[in-house]
């Protein structure tokens, strides 16, 4: 039984997942754990030499993403019946692998076993409402409020939070980039509680259009507020019993070909302890059969981030490879510690990587109509962010074009590649694209 970790300057993070992956309740010395120096500025056998003797230091030479870089583990682990994955910003149980493991050995079609993965941290709700304006200028959304921030306790937790609905998605400032969501006039976050369990004391930085009144609750609590267009830093008092919060319970595939984290930002009020068949396997957290792997083979190094785990999946599926969710001890994982969700590299790779994803391995006329959508989703934040601006004489945003258009030129780029390898993929598969896309939640493609 093997583990590989990833390190990319994780520092603390990855020290606290090895302290308790060293926990781990397992047969002594039939455990082996490598770590992966992705390109970390500070050679890592220095520095977790002495304290995690157990552990093997491999240097990938360069920051080769989680493709390549999980590649060098897997390779490094030599001949063991089982590999497992896991992120350097998660930490586990001392009995997490048991229940995985048992659910390979029980059935030798399934390749992947996936345990819960809930957030690091527990959480309180934070409701906002507020009046809405349409946005003008042919932009006929109902914009409430923009939340531009969130601090905790004085310190910056905008990463941390988690805008749950009522949002319209990301945007940018054209003044100076900064990340934004306007609501539509009910929405709903979440802030993560002190470590101890109590509660932080909360800002939120708020905007409008217009001056107008925000209603914020919180558990009991309800308060009032003036914002105007000028952003402004606004207390918050905030409440509730603290809930644990689902990240990944098996990955699915949507509509429109995107893959998801099946349960995201559910609460975990133990809807998910039954084993489920699924769709995909999340990398973030997974126990693989060695044979799986074999027969499948490793992640396509092209990739470098995101979707490499669901093309894996695809690609195994296609194979007649089954999928398991397997309930048990949780892996908590503090979500993009290490590539920020909503950042141009997690944007870039995100969409690009998807649209190759489904060039490999997708019915030809889903992956036409994905990469139709793309350009044409461009087109319309092209019109939002940049025309519309331009002819009400502001100044216009260009962030999301450019990181559309940019994601959409390495796409061409890799596409043909992406063309020899859907050819090899499709001679190998086993399954037929009806089957697959049954597993499609919303329809099929």
């Amino acid at each position: 039984m093997g583990v590989v970790v990833l390190d990319h300057d994780g520092s603390d993070l990855t020290r606290r997942c090895l302290l308790s992956l060293a926990a781990t309740r397992w047969p002594s010395g039939s455990l082996s754990v490598v770590l992966v120096d992705n390109g970390s500025s500070a050679g890592l056998a220095a520095r977790y030499g002495v304290e995690f003797p157990e552990v093997t230091v491999v240097d990938a030479g360069r920051n080769r993403g989680f493709a390549g870089g999980g590649n060098v583990g897997i390779e490094a682990l030599g001949p063991t019946d089982y590999v497992a994955l896991l992120n350097n910003d998660a930490t586990v149980d001392p009995g997490w692998l048991v229940p995985l493991v048992a659910a390979l050995e029980a059935d030798p079609s399934v390749g992947a076993a996936c345990p819960k993965i809930v957030f690091d941290g527990s959480f309180v709700e934070l409701g906002l409402r507020s009046p809405t304006r349409e946005g003008g200028g042919g932009d006929r959304r109902r914009l409430g409020v923009a939340v531009r921030g969130v601090r905790l306790d004085g310190h910056d937790a905008w990463r941390s939070a988690q805008l749950v609905e009522g949002f319209w998605g990301l945007q940018h400032d054209s003044r100076d980039g900064t990340p934004y969501q306007w609501t539509n006039g009910e929405a709903l976050l979440r802030v993560p509680v002190r470590p101890d369990g109590s509660l932080p004391a909360c800002q939120l930085l708020l905007s409008a259009a217009g001056a107008t009144t925000v209603v914020a609750t919180s558990g009991d609590g309800r308060t009032e507020h003036g914002v105007g267009p000028e952003p402004e830093w606004t207390e918050v008092a905030i409440g509730g019993t603290p809930f644990d919060v689902i990240n990944n319970v098996g990955s699915v595939l949507l509509d429109r070909g995107y893959g998801a984290d099946r349960g995201f930002l559910e609460r975990d009020c133990g809807q998910y302890e039954e084993a489920e068949e699924v769709f995909a396997w999340c990398g973030a957290a997974v126990v693989l059969s060695r044979r799986y792997l074999d027969r499948t083979g490793v992640f396509d190094e092209g990739y470098f981030l995101y979707y490499e785990d669901f093309d894996l999946s695809w690609r195994g599926r296609a194979q007649g490879w089954r999928y398991l969710y397997v309930p048990g001890p949780p892996v908590r994982h503090l979500h993009s510690a290490s590539a920020v969700e909503g950042s141009r590299l997690h944007h870039h790779y995100t969409e690009r990587n998807r649209l190759l994803t489904l060039t490999r391995n997708a019915p030809a006329a889903m992956a036409l109509r994905a990469t139709a959508h793309h350009v044409l989703v461009t087109a319309s934040y092209a019109r939002r962010d940049v025309l519309r601006p331009v002819v009400r004489r502001e100044d216009p945003s260009w962030e999301m074009v450019q990181r559309r258009a940019g994601a959409f030129v390495s796409y061409v780029g890799a596409l043909p590649h992406a063309l020899v390898e859907r050819r090899r993929l499709r001679r190998a598969r086993r399954v037929g694209d009806d089957e697959l896309l049954g597993w499609m939640a919303g329809g099929k493609g």
